[in-house]
C-alpha cells in the first residue's frame, strides 16, 4: 500500500508540513489567509521562533490587523479625495499604468479633467449694455418734466387754437409772462365760440370738467403755466359757474366771451398804460437807466418817455441762452434812443453810470419778493451794492398768493441743450460722465433790494403785494 492511501497520511492528529516560508510572506499569500475559515485551518501547532512559522492564532490576528487597517485607509482617502491635487492623481495614474494595469480612479473620490489643447473654445461672454448715466441734478429734479414739442399724442378733446397755442409757447415763440396770458384768452376764447352743449347738459356743468380742463392739460404738457395764466384760469372758471343754467346756449356763450375781452382789456392793455405812464413821468433827461433781459412793458414805458421827448440813454444787460434783450435793444434804436448792449458779465463795470434800473417781473409773491427771468437777482443784487434805486413794473394779475424764499422749491427747468452751443465744448457733454447741466428759467430777489413797485393801482411798497392782491381778488 502507498503512502497516500495510508491511514497516516489522514489522520487529522498527523499536521503537513508546509514549505519552507520567510516570516514577510507574498501578499497573495497574506490575503488568502484571512479568508481561510478558522476551523478549517490546518497550521502547525509549534510556535514561530522555533521554526520562523505563524499559528493559526497568530495568522487570524495578522488577517484582522490588516482588515482593519485597509477599512482606516479607505475612510483616509475618501475624506482626503477633494483635497488631492491633479498633479498627485496623474502622478498615481502614471504609476499604475507602469505596473502595467489601467488607472483606475479611487471609488469616491473626484475625478478633474486636464484641459485639452486644441479642444472646443469656450463661448465668448454676452457683452452687456453700459448703463446711461442720469444727467438730472438731484437738487432740482422735482422740477423736471417732459415738455410736449408736437402735437402727436394730444388728445382728441384739444381745440386746433390750444394745439398752435401749446407749440408756439414751447419753442418760445410766445414767451412773455403777458404775451403768453393774452393768447391764452384769446384761445379760451375760441374754445368757447366753437362750443357745442350735449343734449340734456348746460354750459355751466359741461364747460368746465370736459371741455376746459383737457385744454388746460393740453398748454401744462408744453411749458408750466404762468403766474398771471393759473389767476386768469381761476377767473375764467370762476365766471362760467356763475352763469345761470337756464340760459340758453348762445346767450351762455356770448356772455362768456364778452368777460373775457372786459377782463383782457382792463387787468392787461389798461394796466400796461396806466403803469407805462407813470414810469415815463419818473424819467429825467439825463438819466441812464439799466434793464435786463426783455420786458413789454419796461419798453413801453422807454417808448413813452421817448415819446414826451425826454433826453436818456439806455444800457441792456442780457444773458444766454434766450438773449431776449436783443429784441429789445433792436426795438429801442428803431425808435432812435440811445442804446447800449451787454451780456451779464460787464454788469459791475456798466452799473457805475446808472441812475435807475428798471426790470419787470413774472410775479410778485406774497412775500414782497420778485420772481422774474434767471439772472435778475444779480442785476438787483449789484444795484443795491452800488446804491441805484431798483423799481419793478408789475401788473396785479402777477401777484401771487404764494411765498418764495429761493428758486429751488418752484421754478421751471427748461430743457439742458439750451445751453449748448453747436461747435462749443459743451457739444458732446451727454457723453462726458458725472457732468450735468441745469436750465432753471427764473430767479427769486429779495424784496430788500426793490425800492418800488409800479402797479395800475399806484406806486407801492413789496409789503404792500399781498394787501392788494387781496384787495383784486374781493373786486373779482
Amino acid at each position: 500500500m502507498s503512502a497516500e492511501e495510508s491511514p497516516v497520511a489522514t489522520s487529522p492528529a498527523n499536521t503537513v508540513k508546509p514549505k519552507p516560508e520567510s516570516m514577510e510572506s507574498t501578499p497573495s499569500a497574506q490575503s488568502k489567509a484571512p479568508n481561510a475559515k478558522p476551523g478549517n485551518t490546518k497550521t502547525p501547532a509549534t510556535s514561530a521562533p522555533e521554526g520562523g512559522k505563524l499559528s493559526a492564532a497568530e495568522l487570524k490576528k495578522r488577517a484582522k490587523e490588516e482588515k482593519a487597517a485597509r477599512r482606516a485607509a479607505a475612510v483616509q482617502n475618501k475624506a482626503g479625495a477633494e483635497s488631492a491635487t491633479p498633479a498627485a492623481a496623474v502622478a498615481g495614474q502614471k504609476g499604475e499604468a507602469a505596473k502595467g494595469g489601467k488607472a483606475q480612479p479611487k471609488k469616491g473620490a473626484e475625478v478633474r479633467n486636464l484641459p485639452v489643447r486644441g479642444g472646443p473654445a469656450k463661448s465668448a461672454p454676452v457683452e452687456q449694455v453700459p448703463k446711461v448715466e442720469d444727467k438730472t441734478v438731484d437738487l432740482f429734479r422735482h422740477l423736471y418734466k417732459p415738455r410736449t414739442a408736437s402735437i402727436a399724442g394730444a388728445g382728441k378733446d384739444v381745440h386746433p387754437a390750444i394745439l398752435a397755442l401749446g407749440l408756439q409757447m414751447s419753442n418760445y415763440t410766445i414767451c412773455g409772462s403777458c404775451a403768453r396770458l393774452v393768447a391764452t384768452l384769446q384761445a379760451f376764447k375760441r374754445v368757447v365760440e366753437s362750443y357745442k352743449t350735449p343734449v340734456g347738459a348746460s354750459l355751466t356743468r359741461h364747460f368746465i370738467p370736459h371741455v376746459l380742463s383737457p385744454q388746460i392739460e393740453y398748454l401744462a404738457s408744453c411749458r408750466p403755466l404762468s403766474v398771471s395764466m393759473g389767476n386768469a384760469i381761476r377767473w375764467l372758471k370762476l365766471e362760467i359757474s356763475k352763469i345761470d343754467p337756464d340760459l340758453s346756449e348762445a346767450d351762455a356763450k356770448e356772455s362768456v366771451c364778452d368777460a373775457i375781452d372786459v377782463f383782457m382789456r382792463e387787468r392787461v392793455t389798461f394796466a400796461d398804460k396806466v403803469i407805462a405812464d407813470t414810469t415815463a413821468e419818473k424819467i429825467r433827461d439825463g438819466d441812464v437807466i439799466l434793464t435786463y433781459a426783455k420786458s413789454s412793458l419796461v419798453q413801453r414805458a422807454l417808448a413813452k418817455a421817448h415819446e414826451m421827448g425826454k433826453k436818456f440813454r439806455v444800457i441792456v444787460v442780457d444773458s444766454r441762452p434766450l438773449h431776449e434783450g436783443k429784441h429789445l435793444a433792436s426795438a429801442l434804436v428803431s425808435l432812435g434812443i440811445e442804446v447800449k448792449y451787454c451780456l451779464i458779465q460787464g454788469l459791475s463795470h456798466n452799473i457805475q453810470d446808472v441812475t435807475k434800473v428798471l426790470l419787470g417781473a413774472h410775479a410778485m409773491m406774497t412775500n414782497g419778493r420778485l420772481y422774474s427771468r434767471i439772472g435778475t437777482a444779480l442785476v438787483a443784487m449789484e444795484a443795491s451794492e452800488a446804491d441805484k434805486p431798483v423799481i419793478v413794473l408789475c401788473e396785479t394779475i402777477k401777484f401771487s398768493d404764494r411765498v418764495a424764499l429761493d428758486s429751488i422749491v418752484h421754478n421751471e427747468i427748461a430743457p439742458a441743450n439750451e445751453l449748448v452751443i453747436a461747435g462749443g465744448p459743451l457739444e458732446n457733454w451727454m457723453d462726458v460722465k458725472k457732468l450735468q447741466l441745469c436750465n432753471p428759467m427764473y430767479d427769486v430777489t429779495p424784496a430788500e433790494y426793490i425800492q418800488m413797485i409800479v402797479t395800475e393801482s399806484g406806486n407801492i411798497p413789496t409789503t404792500s403785494v399781498p394787501v392788494l392782491h387781496r384787495l383784486g381778488n374781493e373786486a373779482q
